[in-house]
């Protein structure tokens, strides 16, 4: 045995399943599998727009909400899409710099800022958007419409509860 080795802790063995203590079992923990889920679908559409407007994936949503509730704020932006506040504050930075957003200020408060899509981001929305609509479908097209309808509600009502929902 090496003098390193001789150092390392005696791995504990894990608490019995079932216990409150016990390893996760991931593949059967929600938020693992809805992050699984949502990293698949995101990423499959994520593929194509980031080749072909460098955008990244944060950079899309903020878009994306942008198009949806014209004139939020930054922080209003961060809330929507429930991701950080600095990175979308970098995606914001990025889309402004790019183009693709416009920043305003609020009336005659400075400290707020207005933000909307420019032309040249509604032209990348309006041919990302039906490519994310696609993706949907093709997720979606595994369950019948009964199922589909459950699963509106079962999201609706688990989304209820969360913040800044």
């Amino acid at each position: 045995m090496t003098k390193h080795a001789a150092t390392l802790p005696h791995p504990r063995k894990p608490a019995p399943a079932g216990t409150e203590h016990a390893p996760l079992e991931l593949e059967h923990f929600l938020p693992y599998r809805l992050s699984i889920l949502s990293n698949t679908v995101s990423q499959a559409i994520a593929d194509d727009y980031q080749r072909r407007y460098d955008l990244s994936m944060t950079e899309w949503r903020v878009m994306a909400v942008l198009a949806r509730f014209h004139g939020l704020s930054a922080r209003e932006v961060a809330e929507r899409t429930a991701m950080d506040k600095v990175a979308v504050s970098r995606a914001l930075a990025r889309l402004v710099e790019a183009g693709r957003v416009h920043r305003a200020t609020h009336g005659n408060d400075k400290r707020r800022s207005v933000l909307s899509l420019t032309e040249a981001g509604w032209v990348i929305h309006d041919d990302v958007a039906p490519m994310a609509r696609a993706r949907e479908r093709e997720v979606l097209v595994k369950l019948d419409e009964e199922e589909r309808q459950w699963l509106t509600r079962i999201l609706d009502k688990l989304l209820a509860g969360q913040h800044g929902m």
